[in-house]
């Protein structure tokens, strides 16, 4: 009786070979070691494997790229293909490094380390991929001096940019302050009408709590922000208030996410004293605090920062 169960078939020639390889590939955009091309194809040898991977290599066709598993290999962009069509090995070397690192970018010291060209070749590869727009120069607001480089058609991360808050590297305090008013303004509006409504004390309660997400179309239907802002970096100004004393937040159960948090503006009955303030006022560890002791006014990090500041 003739089984129905379908036969995989085996690459016949060379040409069939690679486009197997290439399939392979495809089906796995982080790329595939040797194990899974021998997995699929174990009754092909591996002189011919190997040359036919080779062939795909020289062609540009697919990258051998250096991971934490091991040596993957991986299909090549066709557009970054004939962008770096007539590019020599070295060329490549650096494109796949600045590759590996992904949006956060590489620092050239740390792209010489690994490529272990000299400084002025790198920088003359970098100039050149430069100007073919493969990648970018970002400059980082951890550093104001340091450059990193990263692919051309790539957002950088927020770590290297500072996201909303920073503008050619500096930080828009000013937008920032604004942001906190509105926000202040618009959870001080919502308690209000929630405490002039006519209902019972429990549901003026619950009607003084707004979402991050409320909070977030109130500020996008201002207009006050030249960039996108998110629901994430609301939140940030929100935990600010947070820290103030201005806002309380409290945690509740959601059918859609699971939980959701919802902020409400809160007066205090006295304002706090100036000790209060300082960082001895909140640390919690003042009792063990003593001159020459393991915690000591002298090595404190925290009161430095606050005289700093």
């Amino acid at each position: 009786m003739a089984s129905n169960v379908p036969v995989k078939q085996e690459p016949t020639d060379a040409t069939d070979l690679e486009n197997r390889i290439i399939e392979l590939c495809r089906s796995d955009p982080k790329g595939i070691g040797d194990a899974i091309i021998q997995e699929d194809m174990p009754h092909i040898d591996v002189r011919q494997r190997a040359t036919a991977i080779n062939r795909l290599l020289s062609a540009g066709r697919i990258d051998l790229l250096k991971t934490t598993a091991g040596l993957v290999y991986k299909l090549k962009d066709p557009q970054t293909s004939s962008k770096m069509k007539g590019s020599d090995n070295q060329e490549k070397l650096i494109y796949q490094i600045i590759e590996e690192a992904g949006n956060k970018g590489i620092w050239i010291r740390d792209i010489r380390y690994k490529s272990n060209l000299l400084m002025t070749q790198v920088s003359k590869i970098l100039r050149n991929l430069e100007s073919k727009k493969l990648i970018k120069a970002i400059k980082s607001v951890g550093a104001s001096k340091k450059k990193v480089y990263m692919l051309y058609n790539i957002d950088p991360d927020r770590s290297v940019t500072g996201g909303a808050w920073y503008s050619d590297q500096d930080f828009e305090s000013e937008f920032v302050e604004v942001l906190n008013q509105q926000c202040m303004k618009f959870l001080h509006q919502t308690r209000v009408n929630a405490e002039n409504s006519k209902h019972d004390p429990i549901t003026k309660r619950n009607a003084s709590y707004a979402s991050s997400n409320e909070v977030w179309k109130f500020i996008s239907e201002l207009g006050i922000s030249k960039v996108q802002l998110s629901v994430e970096d609301i939140e940030t100004i929100l935990n600010t208030l947070i820290y103030d004393n201005k806002v309380e937040v409290t945690v509740v159960a959601s059918v859609e996410s699971g939980q959701i948090k919802l902020y409400r503006s809160i007066e205090l009955l006295i304002e706090p004293t100036g000790l209060m303030r300082t960082a001895c006022g909140v640390c919690p560890v003042f009792n063990e605090c003593q001159e020459g002791g393991t915690i000591s006014p002298t090595t404190c990090i925290y009161m430095k920062e606050w005289l700093d500041y």
